[in-house]
């Protein structure tokens, strides 16, 4: 149990030194590699690859193979028969949109990083029993933004958010100044429409703008 946290743990850490992890909707597996190229030459090496497309399982396998230096998760995963083929292909992390108990002890007797979300006090303390510190807040501006995880947070100590949902270039900002914030899920670097229109390389100076970004809030 104690190794299991500390992967739990190491994961973390690694999302939260990455700050802002693209959250990615690929309908056709041969955006994945020029996507990851685009990920890791923006300096943005974590990837949340959204797991209600076709495409979205060769993607991370192949994402995962090509490579290396990328954190390849997957997100929106509902069943436990989604995380088997998740981490199958090669994911290295789990993000749910809610709270689904039965999935969140099915990762960990298997020692897989998740972030479950929750929106509610009551979801939280559900994290909590489960012995997770790190929640995903979704859908974040829809739900209060920032100041409803300050609010929030301030009940729950040691607990750390990774707040999805509205996030963009205009309000990411004040959510990494945050000591409440993990990291940030967003897709303004990776919209939907740019994968699909193969704008790869506006893709990466999207990427490097946030990674710099990153660097100078989080220095």
């Amino acid at each position: 149990m104690e190794s299991r946290k500390c992967v739990m743990d190491l994961m973390m850490k690694k999302l939260e030194n990455i700050g802002i992890i693209p959250v990615v909707v690929i309908h056709d597996e041969k955006d994945a590699m020029p996507l990851a190229k685009a990920l890791c030459d923006g300096g943005l090496l974590a990837v949340e690859v959204t797991f209600r497309t076709d495409a979205a399982e060769g993607t991370i396998r192949q994402m995962s193979e090509a490579y290396k230096e990328l954190l390849v998760g997957a997100g929106t995963v509902l069943t436990t028969e989604q995380v088997d083929r998740a981490v199958d292909a090669g994911a290295k992390f789990i993000v749910s949109p809610g709270l689904n108990s039965k999935v969140v002890r099915y990762c960990q007797e298997k020692g897989i990083p998740i972030i479950p979300g929750v929106v509610t006090p009551s979801e939280i303390e559900q994290a909590l029993e489960l012995g997770l510190e790190v929640v995903k807040f979704f859908p974040a501006e829809p739900s209060g933004g920032l100041p409803m995880i300050q609010a929030m947070g301030a009940a729950y100590t040691k607990l750390k958010f990774m707040p999805t949902g509205g996030i963009n270039l205009q309000n990411v900002e004040a959510y990494l100044k945050s000591d409440k914030i993990l990291a940030c899920g967003g897709s303004w670097m990776v919209k939907e429409q740019d994968i699909c229109d193969g704008n790869f390389e506006d893709i990466t100076k999207k990427c490097k703008a946030v990674s710099a970004l990153v660097q100078s809030v989080r220095a």
